[in-house]
């Protein structure tokens, strides 16, 4: 690779390891809720942040995501322990393809959200 240039196809989710390994919020939850964070903040590009969408389908093929329900409880999960929020709490999921739309709250996990 030339320098200064970048490898377009290289990406990581950067998660505090205060977060990790001192957060009691994060000890708490369980590892299918870990996993729908980890994913949703690899769709955070820095500018989204509030329009953030995870479809099912991306998830399904990940051992425990195996139905909806097991999805939208992980989701839930999160927004009950604050660690996301909806953003169109209003609008029923699914109804007339409205896709629910997600916030990183940075509560508990600053990395990169500021």
């Amino acid at each position: 690779m030339k320098k200064g240039r970048r490898d377009k196809y290289t990406s990581y989710v950067g998660i505090d390891r205060k977060a990790v390994f001192r957060c009691e919020s994060w000890r708490h939850l369980s590892l299918r809720a870990k996993l729908f964070y980890i994913h949703l903040k690899a769709h955070f590009d820095g500018t989204n942040n509030g329009t953030i969408q995870l479809h099912f389908s991306e998830l399904s093929s990940h051992p425990g995501f195996n139905s909806k329900r097991a999805f939208y409880g992980a989701a839930k999960e999160l927004v009950s322990a604050g660690w996301i929020t909806r953003t169109n709490p209003d609008r029923r999921s699914g109804l007339h393809r409205n896709p629910n739309t997600y916030r990183l709250t940075g509560k508990f996990d600053g990395y990169a959200i500021e």
